[in-house]
């Protein structure tokens, strides 16, 4: 396969090169794309250097396969008509894409069928936060449909690119200088604090990033199920968390869902409190999957769990997903 990378410098870039050559994907040339800025750097893959051309408009995706752009969702927009001109599967990393009609917008461990059918060529790839939460969902959705979620994050630097995780490391090395903390990419200094504020805030007074995790959760399991975030951006490098509360039509005990979790492909349990064994980002950076622990009946509910869920959102979040997308549009 001839494959594009649009963002190859950034923190998703890096880590489809880096997922791309684990699962041996079938790359015979790769094409890495970036902005002015990271154009003539170098990359090692497979062996090789691969060089980071500067995204123009015209024939550079000519002959590309499968494309995966991860660069915005302006970037997304103004080249997607060049990157699939030629016949190019888009999997995009953005939100330009995920709540059009006729976009896919795919999580294969639940969805695949959904990326054969992609008239304009892109598939779109789900926000990091929904993909973390849809998977124990989807396991527990199948023993018996799910009414309403409510859901509370706790997002890592990471979320925001690999400038946010560098700012949040020197602000650290700041404060403990005594030095004032520089603050670029977050409302407020990150180290020592949480901030309820990821994206843009609605008109409805939720923020765009809550919104998404009710939209696309409905869309990707193909239900008009009811979810109700709070996003949290938190002091940690990579992984996200998630506080996940669930009603479903008739009661599922903690441990039918435990069952169902563990057999779900991209979940593992992590679930035995009493020696204090439960999913941390601290220990989970890097896994492929969704850890899932404190799983419990909910006692405000009598048809309601409750449980925690923890991924790396780089990976499972955001490359994985993506290199996962291509496999089974590959195979299929």
């Amino acid at each position: 396969m001839v494959v594009a990378i649009v963002g190859a410098s950034g923190a998703v870039g890096q880590e489809l090169l880096t997922v791309l050559s684990e699962r041996h994907f079938p790359v015979t040339e790769l094409r890495l794309f970036g902005s002015e800025r990271s154009a003539g750097t170098v990359y090692s893959f497979a062996g090789q250097s691969v060089t980071v051309q500067q995204l123009q408009h015209g024939n550079q995706f000519e002959g590309v396969d499968i494309a995966f752009v991860s660069a915005g969702g302006s970037v997304s927009k103004e080249y997607a008509p060049d990157i699939t001109r030629y016949g190019a599967i888009m999997i995009d990393n953005s939100s330009m894409f995920r709540m059009d009609e006729d976009v896919p917008l795919v999580v294969p461990e639940i969805n695949p069928q959904d990326a054969l059918v992609s008239p304009r060529g892109i598939i779109a790839n789900p926000n990091c936060s929904t993909i973390v939460m849809a998977l124990p969902l989807y396991a527990i959705h199948r023993i018996s449909p799910i009414r309403r979620i409510h859901v509370a994050t706790y997002q890592a630097a990471s979320g925001a690119g690999a400038q946010a995780m560098l700012e949040l490391q020197n602000q650290y090395k700041q404060l403990v200088n005594g030095e004032e903390p520089t603050v670029n990419k977050f409302a407020y200094q990150l180290a020592y604090n949480v901030i309820p504020h990821i994206d843009v805030f609605m008109e409805n007074d939720y923020t765009r990033e809550e919104m998404k995790m009710h939209n696309e959760t409905r869309k990707i399991l193909h239900t008009d199920l009811s979810v109700s975030a709070t996003c949290v951006r938190v002091p940690s490098l990579r992984c996200h968390s998630e506080s996940v509360w669930v009603e479903t039509e008739r009661p599922v005990s903690p441990e039918q869902a435990r069952q169902a979790i563990q057999s779900m492909t991209g979940c593992q349990i992590m679930d035995e409190p009493q020696n204090k064994q439960y999913p941390m980002p601290l220990f989970l950076s890097g896994k492929d999957d969704v850890y899932v622990g404190r799983i419990r009946a909910d006692i405000a509910n009598p048809n309601g769990l409750t449980f925690w869920c923890v991924s790396d959102q780089i990976r499972k979040g955001a490359a994985l997903n993506a290199v996962q997308i291509a496999e089974y549009v590959i195979r299929h």
